[in-house]
């Protein structure tokens, strides 16, 4: 009879943990999260720190905030986006598209200037001789908020790469920085923390453009589907884990930004 008891008590409490199972599986959802590229790998990171504790996962979709945008307008079946510039994310709630309450400033990024070439003395003047390099790139300005910095450093340094033929234009940063670490561009303006990720064999020269030469790069998000899964994701964009995150990827944390 004690024996029978055992086997009873243990197949109950196998039951009770395949019950628990199925209902935590139940509820689990799988959030489409629009990233821009610039800010890939720090959410790499974040995703994996994000499934740690949560029962919902996270499918990353790559790209430049100005394609997620169109994408996004075109009926794409995202639940959040994180945008490289405050511009699109509040255009998606003008426009219905978007959660109004959700958006929030989740990171200021900076833009640096970086060669494959080790050892290079990289700055302004830098870029105003043409006897040291050939070619720089940069993100499209129209769809990279990160090319658009580029673009206003080049103005503060009253400086036109396109007149000497030397401007390359990536379609988005993460595109950018592969010019220049394939050898198709001498030079890249692309995010410093892109340059953080660089394998370390390859860590070439950076050097980071002043802030006061560009716009603050606030990069923005909001919420695009009303779910609990949504609404748990953004709100761990705010935890003390994401800043130390952010952090250690080269951005700046947003009650930072000026």
């Amino acid at each position: 009879m004690k024996h029978s008891n055992c086997r009873l008590k243990c197949l109950s409490a196998a039951l009770a943990v395949l019950a628990a199972a199925w209902v935590g599986n139940a509820h689990s959802e799988t959030l489409n999260v629009a990233v821009a590229s610039n800010f890939i790998a720090a959410m790499e990171s974040i995703e994996g720190a994000f499934e740690s504790q949560s029962n919902h996962e996270i499918q990353l979709i790559r790209g430049s905030s100005g394609k997620h945008y169109a994408q996004i307008r075109s009926g794409a079946p995202f639940d959040v986006f994180l945008s490289a510039d405050q511009v699109r994310p509040r255009r998606l709630i003008e426009e219905g598209s978007a959660l109004p309450t959700s958006l929030r400033t989740y990171a200021q990024g900076q833009l640096a200037l970086w060669s494959r070439q080790e050892g290079l003395s990289l700055g302004g003047e830098y870029l105003l001789d043409s006897n040291d390099y050939r070619t720089i790139a940069i993100a499209n300005p129209r769809l990279a908020p990160y090319g658009q910095a580029a673009q206003e450093f080049f103005e503060y340094l009253q400086f036109d790469p396109r007149q000497r033929g030397q401007l390359v234009l990536g379609e988005n940063i993460a595109q950018t920085l592969q010019f220049a670490y394939s050898g198709n561009a001498d030079l890249a303006l692309v995010a410093f923390s892109q340059t953080l990720a660089l394998n370390e064999e390859r860590a070439g020269s950076v050097w980071l453009v002043p802030a006061t030469a560009h716009e603050p790069i606030r990069q923005d998000m909001v919420l695009l589907s009303d779910t609990p899964a949504a609404w748990e994701f953004a709100a761990f964009m705010a935890s003390k884990t994401v800043e130390e995150l952010l952090l250690q990827h080269g951005y700046l944390l947003p009650e930072l930004s000026p």
